[in-house]
C-alpha cells in the first residue's frame, strides 16, 4: 500500500511548475506508548470535554475561539478557516537557493518526504530536482501547514527531495549567554593532543542503524516480565570510576578506546618473534657441539 500523503499542492520555480505530495519522513508507531488507568478499576481514563454549565460535551459540538478579552471570545469554524487561503497554502513556490552550508542545523525542525504527484508531473520534478543537485543547492520557500505558515528548505535527497520545516528566528535563543562562561585559554599542549588521538580512535562513519534506544528496550523488557507475572529485572547503568585528574582520564580512556583487533595483531607478531628466536638458539648450541 502507497504511503498517505500529508499535504499535496505544487512546487514552483518561477513559471515552472509541477503538482507534488509531501509525506511524512518520521514515524512514532514503533515506541511503546502507555495509558492512563484508574489505580484500583485498572479502567482506562477517557478525557470527555467538559462545559462549565452543560457538563459532559461532545467533541463535534466544540469549535475554536480566540480570546480577545477575559472570558471574551471570537468565534471560529472549520469553514471559516478553509477561507483563509494564501499560496503557500496549496503551493511551495521556490523563493530562493542557497547553500547547504549556510542553513544552521538549528533551525531544523520536522522532517517530510516531496515526490511528484503522478506521471505527468515527474518530468517537470526531475529537471528541478537535477538542477538543483547540480548547482548543490538548497531551496528555501514557505508552505501552510496546520494552519500555520513555515519556513522550509528542501534538499535533493535520493530521486526526490527532503523538506524541513524551520523555526524561525525568534524561536532559536542566543547561544551566548550559555557560553560566556567559558573561559578563552588554549587547553595544555599535551592534553590537546591526547584528546585528538582520542578523536581520532573513535572516529568513523555515521550510521544511525548502530544507535538503538536503550531506555524503550528497557521498557519492553519490563512489560514483557510483567505480562508474565514477573517481577522485572532492570539492568543498572554502570557507575563510572572516579577520575584522579584531566590528564590521567585522557591517557586512560586512549588505552580504554584501543580495539582489540588492533591488540591481537601485536600480540601474534610477539608471538612469532619469539617462536622464530627459540630455532635459531638451538641452531646455535647444536654448531657448537659439531666444533667441540
Amino acid at each position: 500500500m502507497a504511503p498517505r500523503s500529508t499535504w499535496k499542492g505544487h512546487l514552483k520555480l518561477s513559471l515552472v511548475s509541477c503538482p507534488v505530495r509531501l509525506y511524512n519522513a518520521v514515524s512514532r508507531s514503533e515506541k511503546v506508548s502507555f495509558n492512563l488507568l484508574h489505580k484500583d478499576t485498572h479502567n482506562r481514563i477517557q478525557m470527555k470535554p467538559h462545559d462549565p454549565e452543560l457538563g459532559p460535551v461532545e467533541r463535534e459540538d466544540l469549535v475554536k475561539g480566540y480570546q480577545y478579552e477575559k472570558d471574551q471570545y471570537v468565534v471560529f469554524t472549520d469553514e471559516d478557516f478553509d477561507k483563509v487561503q494564501i499560496e503557500s497554502s496549496k503551493a511551495i513556490v521556490i523563493e530562493k537557493f542557497v547553500d547547504a552550508k549556510d542553513v544552521d542545523p538549528i533551525y531544523f525542525d520536522s522532517p517530510y518526504y516531496v515526490a511528484p504527484d503522478g506521471a505527468v508531473a515527474e518530468e517537470t520534478f526531475r529537471v528541478i530536482q537535477w538542477a538543483m543537485r547540480e548547482k548543490k543547492k538548497v531551496a528555501l520557500s514557505r508552505v501552510v501547514l496546520s494552519q500555520r505558515e513555515r519556513l522550509i528548505a528542501l534538499m535533493c535527497r535520493d530521486k526526490g527531495f527532503l523538506m524541513m520545516t524551520l523555526r524561525t528566528a525568534d524561536e532559536v535563543r542566543d547561544a551566548a549567554p550559555y557560553f560566556e562562561d567559558i573561559g578563552d585559554e588554549e587547553p595544555e599542549q599535551e592534553m590537546l593532543e591526547l584528546a585528538e588521538r582520542l578523536i581520532e580512535q573513535k572516529s568513523g562513519k555515521f550510521d544511525p542503524s548502530e544507535f538503538r534506544d536503550r531506555y524503550q528496550e528497557a521498557l519492553l523488557e519490563m512489560v514483557k516480565a510483567k505480562l508474565k507475572g514477573q517481577e522485572p529485572v532492570i539492568a543498572q547503568a554502570p557507575e563510572r570510576g572516579k577520575v584522579i585528574n584531566l590528564m590521567d582520564a585522557l591517557k586512560r580512556s586512549l588505552e580504554d578506546a584501543k580495539p582489540a583487533a588492533e591488540s591481537k595483531p601485536r600480540e601474534a607478531a610477539a608471538s612469532r618473534k619469539g617462536a622464530a628466536k627459540a630455532p635459531a638458539a638451538g641452531q646455535k648450541k647444536k654448531r657448537q657441539a659439531k666444533s667441540a
